[in-house]
C-alpha cells in the first residue's frame, strides 16, 4: 500500500510542475492548494531535496522547484524516495535476508513477477503523464 507520504510527494511534484514559472514556489502556497499540512510537507520536501528531485531555497523569494523537466521523472522514482519499501512481500524487500524456504516456495515466482510488474508500471509513468 502506498502511504500518504508517497501520495503527498506526488501531489507536491505535480503542483510544482503545474505552478512553477521561473522562480521558486513557496511551500505554504503548495500546502494551501493541496490542503495538506505545511509541517508535513516540510518533511516530504526535505526528502525530495535530499534525493535531488527538488531544488530548495530559503528566505525571501525562496521555495521549491523541480530539478528536471516533468517528463524526466518516473513516478516510481518519487515513490521510492518516500516509501520504506515497495515490495509486495517481505522476502522481496531490498536487503531482506534470503528466506530459508525460497527454494521450495511455490508462490515466490508469482510474487516476484508481481513485484516486477508494479515496478515496471510505476517507472513507465512519468510526472508529465499525470499533468
Amino acid at each position: 500500500m502506498i502511504s500518504s507520504k508517497g501520495r503527498y510527494a506526488l501531489r507536491v511534484m505535480l503542483d510544482l510542475a503545474r505552478n512553477e514559472s521561473d522562480g521558486y514556489v513557496p511551500l505554504k502556497d503548495i500546502a494551501e492548494r493541496q490542503g495538506i499540512s505545511k509541517k508535513y510537507l516540510e518533511i516530504i520536501a526535505k526528502e525530495l531535496v535530499n534525493a535531488k528531485l527538488l531544488k530548495g531555497v530559503s528566505g525571501k523569494g525562496g521555495g521549491y522547484k523541480l530539478s528536471r523537466r516533468p517528463e524526466e521523472y518516473p513516478v516510481g522514482e518519487i515513490l521510492d524516495v518516500t516509501e520504506n519499501s515497495m515490495a509486495v512481500v517481505a522476502c522481496l524487500e531490498n536487503g531482506a535476508e534470503e528466506c530459508p524456504r525460497a527454494a521450495e516456495c511455490d508462490t515466490l515466482p508469482m510474487w516476484s513477477e508481481l513485484n516486477r510488474m508494479i515496478h515496471d508500471f510505476l517507472y513507465s509513468k512519468k510526472l508529465s503523464d499525470l499533468i
